[in-house]
């Protein structure tokens, strides 16, 4: 980003103007749908609904920084992501649209009855209040009311397009350059997950505070949930138009993501992670029981940034209370999957010694960790989930988020002075839509 950039007025103007429309939330399922086949048309029909969802995102998010209260909008780091969001919402609407033959055109406006049947997407049935979707808020007075409708999301995504076989080469030189522009916002948003800790980090030093109140644990909550949403809609977009056709993959999505394959790679990464931190040859033993064919539709990503996560904060509990000298002696960590009707259920023991029950509130809050004092490195660029071992308390939250993204949910039961149990689910039936604050 360069470093002189400014909201100007009229840059404001168009966000405010963004922001009244409320967003679009989609489900796994419905995305599965959109991707199947795709061609240069279908590309064609969802470029201009990410490029008018995505601004509609953006804006909520700039409007959002700009009231943030507590002094925490004034914070450089605070300022720094607001910028990011204002010059992507910028870049998108300034976008210059195709000229398309009439006959293209109208091939891709479709009518009512080339459509589909849809799959319904249902309410996310994890999140409380603080996620409502503001489409089911509107005129109930708690800020939404100003929203205003939009065309359906089918209407505007899904495109009939199966009598045509040639393409005008200009659609697929549109379609590159959409797909360039996703992927220079995404790159330029990679560090923002680190830029707003330290944002906070700033913000405590600044108030001379220990912790974060509950509204600002819920604002990152939502601001952090609609990043991953952003972030879904961009690489799944990228994704189609970018990668060879696989039988098991839509986009980003693996229609047949093997929960075992997945799993175990995390525990290897996670193990790794931890032998190079505490400079040991042989970590905590992981025990995984799993079917090896159990197979659904999720974004392997997702899930394996959560396993990890847990598995790491699992390994540091069991080499933390035993030793690093105990290396042939640590009782094993225990991962068991289970299928149920609704969800994949993930459990994760461990015999780390547990966490206290006045302490557990405060592993969901962000920037708290067991470890002394975290700071970040200035300049510290780093995505999501690559934090060193210790990380700088995000990883409970965060894997949470990523876990309710797509309607499953993670819990966490402590025996103090024994371990810690963690169980993540998975909704299996990929229909819940995106919380979308």
């Amino acid at each position: 980003m360069s470093a002189g950039f400014r909201i100007t007025p009229a840059l404001w103007d168009k966000i405010h103007h963004f922001a009244s429309f409320p967003q679009t939330g989609v489900s796994l399922q419905q995305m599965v749908l959109f991707g199947q086949n795709p061609s240069q048309g279908t590309l064609l029909k969802a470029n201009p609904f990410l490029a008018e969802e995505l601004p509609v995102r953006l804006a909520h998010r700039v409007e959002e920084l700009d009231k943030l209260p507590h002094n925490l909008r004034d914070m450089p780091s605070i300022k720094k992501v607001k910028n990011w969001y204002a010059q992507s919402f910028e870049e998108l609407i300034h976008f210059p649209p195709i000229q398309l033959p009439s006959n293209i055109r109208q091939a891709l406006v479709g009518h009512k009855n080339d459509e589909i049947t849809f799959p319904e997407s249902k309410p996310n049935p994890s999140l409380g209040d603080a996620f409502t979707s503001p489409q089911s808020n509107v005129g109930n007075g708690n800020g939404f009311n100003k929203l205003k409708l939009r065309v359906p999301m089918e209407r505007r995504y899904y495109a009939n397009t199966h009598g045509i076989t040639h393409w005008p080469p200009e659609l697929q030189d549109y379609n590159k350059r959409f797909t360039k522009l996703l992927e220079h916002i995404k790159s330029r948003h990679d560090p923002t997950v680190t830029t707003v800790a330290q944002g906070v980090l700033e913000w405590k030093r600044s108030q001379n505070a220990r912790h974060i109140g509950l509204d600002m644990q819920a604002w990152l909550d939502r601001f952090y949930m609609s990043r991953i949403g952003i972030r879904f809609l961009i690489g799944q977009h990228v994704a189609l138009n970018t990668q060879q056709a696989h039988e098991d993959y839509v986009g980003i999505i693996c229609t047949k993501a093997n929960v075992h394959d997945i799993v175990q790679e995390a525990i290897e990464n996670a193990r790794f992670v931890c032998e190079e931190h505490y400079a040991m040859f042989k970590g905590p033993p992981v025990q995984l029981i799993c079917p090896p064919s159990l197979t659904f539709a999720y974004v392997p990503g997702h899930l394996s940034h959560i396993c990890f996560e847990l598995l790491k904060n699992s390994l540091r509990a069991v080499v933390e209370r035993y030793g690093v000298d105990h290396e042939d002696h640590f009782p094993p960590i225990k991962v068991i999957v289970v299928e149920g009707k609704e969800d994949i259920t993930i459990k994760i023991s461990d015999e780390g010694g547990g966490i206290a029950r006045s302490a557990i509130p405060l592993i969901w809050t962000y920037m708290y960790t067991t470890m002394e004092e975290q700071s970040l490195e200035e300049n510290f660029v780093s995505s999501d989930f690559k934090a060193p071992m210790a990380g700088f308390g995000y990883g409970l939250p965060l894997s949470r988020l990523y876990a309710r993204y797509f309607g499953g949910d993670l819990r966490l039961i402590s025996m103090d002075g024994f371990g810690t149990d963690v169980y993540i689910h998975l909704n299996r039936l990929s229909s819940s839509r995106e919380p979308l604050p």
